[in-house]
């Protein structure tokens, strides 16, 4: 394969730069396994040869675990020498970034082999796969997110965190109401900066919602028509969120749950599909009468359990749920419900889509949707039909039947032949050697409630 067309031409570096002028660097950006934004810093004049010839990074940045380490079981550190790839810009990703004090644009950027073609470890190329599967059918993916995220201060108490005081009232809030506006109001500044930070750097940030914990809140995505894209959105809107916030002297996590008592962080997508004609293939007035929207509903269902690594790939991530907190542990679906895993929400029969409901906000959104469109894929190529909709709690009704910790999803997922067939199970075993290395780490350290225990009581 030959080495892709500089992923764009030159002149939109020639246009950025002209119509910037007080841009000083260029913040080279490419997302790792866990999403955390990796790269390199440029200065200005030497964004041309990017576009020319990309630039070097080690291989090793898809075998990072949580703390940037290499996971050497991947075989992508020292068994390669370390070896570099080559990276290239991916178009239209070209912005500035609103919080830098020094004029700063950023780009964002995908793995290729020395020779051309996509490096498999590369989440974006991930995802790329599973959707040209959907091409091959004249199908087209529409998707959006919704992103949740705490506030927090800068100062943790004893290593937790803490919800940061107002700007307003100079209190720290205890509200657990969701969807409060006088919430809105307290942190009115940042946000309203979050919202104009994503209009600057063309990301469709539509509107912002109080969550049902303390200085928790919502961002919704404008949905797109182009999968890779809308994750692109998603990933750099996290990373707006933390530097706006860090500009108004707070921090934010988007950690699955960071709070004990209180709701976690999700990061719910929604789904349609058009046809080559533009049309939803799930558009209809009766749900449960559309074969498509069944038979994806069906597909995802059964993927589930082997999608949980990627939906909720830390030990942390199954904190989350519990039916006080909205966040559903088995494969059901519903008609607008939210107490599902799949809600099908139907205000307008055009507007018939999947909202999944499970992951958490700490996973990969190109890993998340790569599992999610691999089980609509194969829903709809094997017309699998999903149980009855749930009408009512599903709390009350399904036990918990997903994976609730991460040693048994990274086994569903190491078991699964249909994700095999979707993700390159290279893929799966560097994925699974990394998330398997922090999990043998975790289980061997010793928590503080250990010691409250068990030092002097047994």
């Amino acid at each position: 394969m030959s080495v892709p067309p500089r992923a764009v031409q030159l002149n939109e570096a020639n246009a950025f730069l002209k119509e910037h002028p007080e841009v000083l660097f260029v913040d080279l950006l490419i997302a790792d396994m866990n999403g955390v934004v990796r790269g390199k810093r440029i200065e200005r004049a030497s964004l041309h040869k990017v576009y020319e010839r990309g630039i070097n990074l080690p291989a090793s940045l898809f075998a990072l675990d949580i703390n940037g380490s290499t996971v050497e079981s991947t075989g992508l550190g020292l068994d390669i020498g370390d070896a570099d790839r080559i990276c290239y810009p991916i178009p239209n990703t070209l912005c500035n970034e609103p919080w830098q004090k020094r004029p700063t644009a950023q780009l964002l950027m995908t793995m290729h082999e020395l020779e051309g073609e996509p490096f498999f470890a590369d989440p974006r190329e991930v995802l790329r796969q599973v959707v040209a599967k959907f091409d091959e059918l004249g199908l087209t993916i529409c998707a959006a997110f919704e992103l949740e995220f705490y506030l927090i201060d800068q100062a943790n108490v004893n290593g937790r965190p803490q919800p940061p005081l107002s700007p307003l009232s100079g209190k720290r809030p205890i509200s657990t109401q969701v969807y409060l506006i006088d919430d809105l109001d307290e942190y009115a500044e940042c946000l309203q900066d979050i919202l104009e930070g994503a209009k600057e750097q063309g990301i469709p940030a539509d509107a912002i919602v109080k969550e049902s914990a303390p200085a928790q809140f919502e961002v919704n995505l404008h949905h797109v028509a182009d999968p890779i894209k809308a994750c692109d959105y998603a990933l750099l809107l996290k990373r707006l969120v933390k530097n706006i916030a860090y500009d108004h002297e707070m921090d934010t996590t988007f950690m699955a749950k960071p709070y004990p008592n209180q709701a976690g962080n999700g990061l719910h997508v929604h789904i349609s599909i058009l046809d080559k004609d533009g049309n939803n293939i799930f558009a209809t007035d009766e749900p449960e009468q559309n074969d498509a929207l069944r038979h994806a509903i069906g597909g995802v269902l059964e993927t589930m359990p082997a999608s949980m690594a990627f939906l909720c790939p830390n030990v942390n991530s199954y904190r989350r749920f519990g039916a006080q907190f909205y966040v559903p542990n088995s494969p059901s679906w519903g008609i607008d419900n939210r107490t599902v895993a799949l809600r099908v929400p139907n205000d307008t029969r055009d507007a018939v889509r999947i909202e999944h409901r499970v992951a958490g906000a700490d996973a990969n959104p190109y890993l998340l949707l790569s599992a999610v469109l691999a089980g609509v894929h194969h829903g709809l190529t094997n017309k699998i039909e999903p149980s009855a909709p749930v009408e009512g709690n599903s709390y009350e009704q399904n036990e918990q039947s997903l994976p609730n910790n991460l040693r048994d999803a990274l086994r569903e997922l190491d078991d699964s032949e249909i994700m095999a067939r979707y993700i390159d199970p290279k893929y799966i075993d560097v994925f699974v050697a990394c998330k398997e290395s922090e999990l043998a780490e975790f289980e061997n350290s010793i928590s503080d409630l250990e010691y409250n225990w068990y030092l002097h009581t047994v």
